[in-house]
């Protein structure tokens, strides 16, 4: 009978161990939020379910006139695509890392849902340097987790391209319809 009962409990075990696991998965595909992170980052991944990323308007235009995925420059250094899941950090974050990079650029939107109908995975993690050459280093990003997209993005995937407003000398200024 004890041998019976031992495989029964190693049983439960192992089936509740599966069910947590689902229940991670789901939290992660559904709310965007890591079983590493706070309470607080799963709060704010609920809370700010939209994505952003910024990109060159040449380069997107390209991707859309061809209806391919589009891959940032730094896509193969990285290994990821960067995003903000937090608008209000969204010049902070251009600001620091794409300074240098001529010319227009537009703002992407889209969700975790519409990204992963493409196929393509979002995690969140800390900050991470961009093409190898920026470390984060603006107030407020020690213990935010930022939504790394594990592809390219489609076209089908963006629900609103926004302009971005640039001073003269390339300073990001605002994005239309997105930052204050």
């Amino acid at each position: 009978m004890s041998r019976y009962s031992d495989w029964i409990s190693a049983q439960c075990i192992s089936i509740c161990s599966v069910e947590f696991r689902l229940i991670l998965t789901l939290l992660v595909a559904v709310a965007g939020c890591s079983p590493a992170g706070s309470s607080r980052d799963a709060q704010e991944n609920l809370k700010d379910p939209l994505l952003f990323h910024l990109v060159q308007a040449d380069l997107w235009q390209a991707a859309v006139e061809k209806n391919v995925m589009y891959f940032p420059p730094t896509y193969e250094q990285d290994g990821f695509t960067h995003a903000t899941a937090n608008p209000d950090l969204l010049i902070n974050v251009a600001n620091q890392f794409y300074l240098d990079v001529p010319g227009k650029c537009l703002c992407l939107r889209m969700t975790i849902k519409s990204l992963r109908a493409s196929g393509v995975r979002v995690v969140f993690e800390g900050t991470a340097s961009v093409g190898g050459k920026k470390e984060a280093s603006f107030t407020g990003t020690d213990h935010k987790l930022f939504p790394h997209i594990l592809g390219g993005i489609h076209p089908s995937t963006v629900l609103g391209v926004h302009e971005v407003v640039r001073s003269a000398d390339g300073t990001f200024l605002t994005v239309a319809g997105v930052t204050r």
